[in-house]
C-alpha cells in the first residue's frame, strides 16, 4: 500500500460540477489571471557615478573595503541617488548596508567577496524560517529604504564555506580531507566538520537561535559563528531591483526579501553547493508585487520559495505573499524547484508561475506545511513547466511536513479546525511535461481539512509510480498521459471525495489501475479513461460505489 492508511472524519459535500462550472477565479475574489497579471513598479536612478576607488577601496583580493564600500553608498544617496561602481578587481569586504535611491553595479570582471572574519559580523536580530533571531549581519542589507539595486554581471561571493559545517558524507574523499586540512574542528566520531569551537558548541548541546524566553543578543556571544546569515536580507523596501549578478557561496539563505514591495530579480544566476544546508537561492517572504525572470538556480535547498513567516509570529504579522510573477527561469540542483512553504502562516496567494525548467531537483513543484502553521495558500497559477530527472515528486503536496503521517490503519484523535490548521486550495496546474520522477502526482491533506480545488490538465509524466492522493476533495486531472515503470496501481486514492478524472491515459496491459482505500472515499469519477472495472481494487471499507466509471 502506497499510504498509510487511518480512519476520517466525514465532510460536508459540494457538487463537483457546480465547483468545476463558471469562472472559478471570480469565485473565490482574484482580480488577478493570466489575461491580468499584476504590476511591478521598478527603481529609476540617476546617471550620476561614483567609483569606489574614489573612497579609497582596492581591488587586490587582500584589502578589506568595507569603510569605503559604505561611504561611497552613504555619500551617492545623500547627493540624491545614482550609481555606485565597482570596477573589475578583486574586492574584499565585510557587511555592506544600502541606502535609497543607490544602484550598486558590479562590472562583469568584478569579484566582490565578503570575508571570513567572523568579527566582522556584529550580532543583530534578524530573522530565522520566520521567527525573530539572533542572527549574525548580512553581508548586504537593506532596510526602510527604497529604489534601490543590485545590477551589473560581476560575482558576489558570500564566502559561505567559510560559515557552515558539513557532514563527511556530503563530499568526496578528496574534498573532506581537503576540508580538515583547512583547519576547524571534527565531532568525536570524525564525521562532522566544524569552521569554529562555537559552531561545535551550538550544534552538540543543540542551542536555538530563537530571541524567545527574554533572550538579548549578548546571550549568544559564546555561538556567534554559528549564526549563519543570509547573503543579502532586504527588509521592509520598496521598489527593488536585481539584475545581471551572480549570488554565490552563501552562508544560509542567498537572497531574502522580506516584508518588501515591487521587486524585480532578473537575469540573476544563483550557485550554492549541494552540501549547503538552509542554502535556498531566492527566499520571498511576506512580499508583494514580485517579478522573477530569466534566472538560473543551482542551489543546496529550495530554489525559489514563497513564505510568509511561520506559526504564531506570522500570524501576528498577517503579510501574505501575493501578487508574484515567476517565468523563464531555469532550476539545477535543488529541494525543490518552485516552492510554497513551509513558513506560509500570513498566507500565499495570487501567484503565477510559468516556462520554467527543473533538471536534477528533489522535488519540482512542491507545496508544504503542516499543522500549527495556519494560513491560506490560494490562487495559484503555474504552466507550461518541463522537468527532468526529479529524484522524487514532480508534483507535490503535503501537510506532513517535518511531522510523521499516522500509521496504517491508526485510529487518531483529529483535532478541530482553528487559526492554526494551515489551508491549500485554488491551484492551477497545466502543461506539465516530466520525464524522470519517483512520483508523478502526490497529495496528502489533513482529515479535518483535505487540500482542496486543484485542478491540473495536460500532465505528461514518465515516472516510476503515477498518482497518489489523500485526504483531499474538489481535485481535477484532465488529459493526463501516464507512463509508469512499475506493477502499483496506477492511481492510489485514500479518504478522498469529489474526485474528477477526465482522459487519463496509460499502459493497457497493467493488472490493477485504480486503488481505493478507507470508508470516507466517496464520489471518485472516471471519464474517458477506458478503465476496466475489473481492475479496481478496494480496501479498509473502501465502497465499490465511490466510483463512477463515464
Amino acid at each position: 500500500m502506497l499510504f498509510n492508511k487511518h480512519k476520517t472524519k466525514i465532510f460536508g459535500t459540494l457538487s463537483l460540477l457546480t465547483i468545476l462550472a463558471g469562472n472559478t477565479v471570480a469565485q473565490h475574489g482574484s482580480v488577478y489571471s493570466w489575461d491580468k497579471l499584476p504590476d511591478v513598479n521598478q527603481p529609476i536612478f540617476r546617471k550620476d557615478t561614483l567609483d569606489i576607488q574614489q573612497f579609497g577601496a582596492k581591488g587586490d583580493g587582500h584589502t578589506l573595503n568595507t569603510k569605503s564600500i559604505n561611504d561611497a553608498i552613504r555619500a551617492v544617496s545623500q547627493k540624491g541617488g545614482g550609481v555606485v561602481l565597482i570596477p573589475s578587481g578583486y574586492w574584499l569586504s565585510g557587511p555592506i548596508v544600502l541606502q535609497s535611491n543607490v544602484n550598486l553595479h558590479l562590472h562583469g570582471s568584478a569579484f566582490l567577496q565578503f570575508t571570513a572574519d567572523f568579527d566582522q559580523y556584529k550580532i543583530v536580530e534578524g530573522n530565522y524560517e520566520g521567527k525573530p533571531s539572533a542572527r549574525n549581519e548580512s553581508p548586504i542589507s537593506g532596510k526602510n529604504v527604497e529604489n534601490i539595486a543590485i545590477t551589473g554581471h560581476g560575482t558576489i561571493d558570500g564566502n559561505g564555506d567559510a560559515w557552515r559545517m558539513v557532514g563527511k558524507g556530503a563530499l568526496t574523499e578528496a574534498e573532506w580531507r581537503q576540508k580538515v586540512a583547512s583547519g576547524g574542528l571534527l565531532s568525536a566520531d570524525g564525521k562532522t566538520w566544524f569552521p569554529s569551537a562555537k559552531t561545535k558548541l551550538a550544534h552538540e548541546d543543540k542551542r536555538s537561535v530563537l530571541l524567545a524566553d527574554g533572550k538579548t543578543l549578548a546571550d549568544f556571544a559564546d555561538i556567534k559563528d554559528y549564526l549563519r546569515p543570509n547573503l543579502v536580507v532586504l527588509t521592509n523596501c520598496k521598489n527593488i531591483l536585481l539584475e545581471g549578478v551572480t549570488f554565490q557561496n552563501s552562508p544560509a539563505w542567498n537572497l531574502h526579501p522580506l516584508m518588501s514591495q515591487h521587486l524585480t530579480i532578473r537575469d540573476v544566476k544563483i550557485k550554492n553547493p549541494d552540501y549547503a544546508q538552509n542554502g535556498d537561492g531566492i527566499d520571498i517572504e511576506s512580499c508583494a508585487n514580485v517579478l522573477i525572470e530569466d534566472c538560473i538556480l543551482d542551489v543546496g535547498d529550495d530554489a525559489i520559495c514563497i513564505k510568509s513567516g511561520k506559526d504564531e509570529e506570522g500570524r501576528k504579522r498577517g503579510i501574505a505573499t501575493e501578487k508574484v510573477i515567476i517565468r523563464r527561469n531555469k532550476v539545477y540542483l535543488g529541494h525543490g524547484g518552485f516552492v510554497v512553504g513551509s513558513e506560509m502562516s500570513g498566507g500565499a496567494r495570487d501567484i503565477f508561475v510559468e516556462d520554467c525548467t527543473f533538471m536534477g531537483t528533489d522535488k519540482g513543484i512542491r507545496f508544504k506545511t503542516t499543522r500549527g502553521r495556519g494560513g491560506i495558500v490560494e490562487n495559484i497559477h503555474i504552466r507550461n513547466i518541463n522537468m527532468s530527472n526529479i529524484r522524487h515528486e514532480a508534483i507535490f503536496f503535503d501537510m506532513y511536513y517535518w511531522t510523521k503521517p499516522p500509521l496504517a490503519n491508526e485510529v487518531q484523535v483529529i483535532p478541530d479546525v482553528t487559526v492554526e490548521t494551515p489551508q491549500i486550495r485554488h491551484v492551477y496546474i497545466e502543461n506539465i511535461y516530466c520525464n524522470g520522477a519517483a512520483i508523478g502526482v502526490f497529495v496528502r491533506g489533513l482529515p479535518e481539512m483535505p487540500v482542496q480545488h486543484i485542478y491540473m490538465k495536460n500532465l505528461n509524466l514518465t515516472v516510476t509510480k503515477g498518482v497518489e492522493i489523500k485526504d483531499a476533495q474538489y481535485l481535477s486531472l484532465e488529459n493526463v498521459f501516464l507512463n509508469t515503470q512499475d506493477n502499483d496501481p496506477l492511481v492510489y486514492i485514500e479518504s478522498a471525495k469529489d474526485l474528477n478524472f477526465d482522459h487519463i491515459q496509460f499502459d493497457n496491459s497493467r493488472k490493477q489501475i485504480l486503488e481505493v482505500s478507507g470508508a470516507n472515499s466517496s464520489n471518485l469519477v472516471f471519464k474517458n479513461s477506458k478503465i476496466d472495472r475489473s481492475k479496481l481494487v478496494f480496501e479498509h471499507g473502501a465502497k465499490k460505489t465511490a466510483v463512477r466509471l463515464d
